[in-house]
């Protein structure tokens, strides 16, 4: 199976390093997306594990992870939990969600952070009392992903993303996955504003909302249900309270 995988071009020849994360994430979710498109992976097959396309891509976990994430968002494959990540599609699906809801709109994006913030407030609180070493560990490895892109200046919005399925994944209830990856990348407003408004995020709100995401983080990491409740709730109600301004601006 792993001669499937087979490029010319390896991604693997790239330095892993903080500047170029985005682009070796980019690089193996389409490589991986031109595979299964193309038929070469037909429904029902079960992708290389985690480990044989570290090797294959010689990159590190997280970005083998930020990925599969994509290629979940885009409705090609799903985990099966204990069993791996199978194709479900080998075309884009027309992609599910909430009958009205426009990224490009402030009034649609505050509705999406309120939905959030009931589901994941409570996905932090289980995932401080269910993570296992390694989710932990992915906790944290997706907040220095964002660390990283954000010293070198390049997007965080994937990453963001990515952290917050790392936590949905470490309530060990897929359904928590299924509902962020539903509603997909448009889960970070900023990328909204920034493809439809041309906006550029400030530093210092990345800095801000990084800070969330340590506290988050720490928070689940010291198995401290509360402090993993409320730090969500100041991170998405934060969130909230910034496009309410932009709203009124408007």
């Amino acid at each position: 199976m792993s001669k499937i995988l087979t490029r010319e071009n390896s991604v693997g020849t790239e330095r892993r390093t903080g500047t170029r994360r985005g682009n070796l994430v980019a690089k193996v979710s389409d490589d991986l997306r031109q595979i299964i498109l193309s038929g070469r992976f037909p429904v029902g097959q079960k992708l290389p594990s985690e480990a044989a396309l570290t090797t294959q891509y010689d990159v590190s976990r997280t970005v083998v992870r930020e990925a599969i994430a994509s290629l979940r968002s885009d409705g090609l494959v799903e985990s099966r939990q204990g069993a791996g990540v199978f194709v479900i599609a080998t075309s884009a699906p027309n992609a599910p969600g909430f009958n009205g809801v426009d990224p490009s709109r402030i009034s649609s994006v505050i509705e999406i952070l309120e939905v959030r913030a009931a589901l994941e407030i409570e996905a932090a609180g289980l995932a401080s009392q269910r993570r296992s070493p390694a989710q932990e560990e992915a906790i944290h490895e997706g907040c220095e992903a964002i660390e990283a892109l954000i010293t070198a200046g390049e997007a965080t919005t994937d990453a963001d993303f990515a952290l917050h399925l790392a936590i949905a994944d470490a309530t060990n209830n897929g359904r928590f996955r299924e509902f962020l990856e539903m509603l997909g990348h448009g889960v970070i407003p900023r990328r909204a504003l920034q493809d439809n408004r041309n906006e550029r995020t400030p530093a210092d709100y990345l800095h801000q909302i990084q800070a969330e995401h340590r506290q988050i983080a720490d928070a689940i990491s010291a198995e401290n249900e509360a402090a993993a409740r409320e730090a969500m709730r100041q991170h998405l109600k934060g969130s909230q309270s910034r496009y309410r301004r932009l709203l009124r601006r408007t």
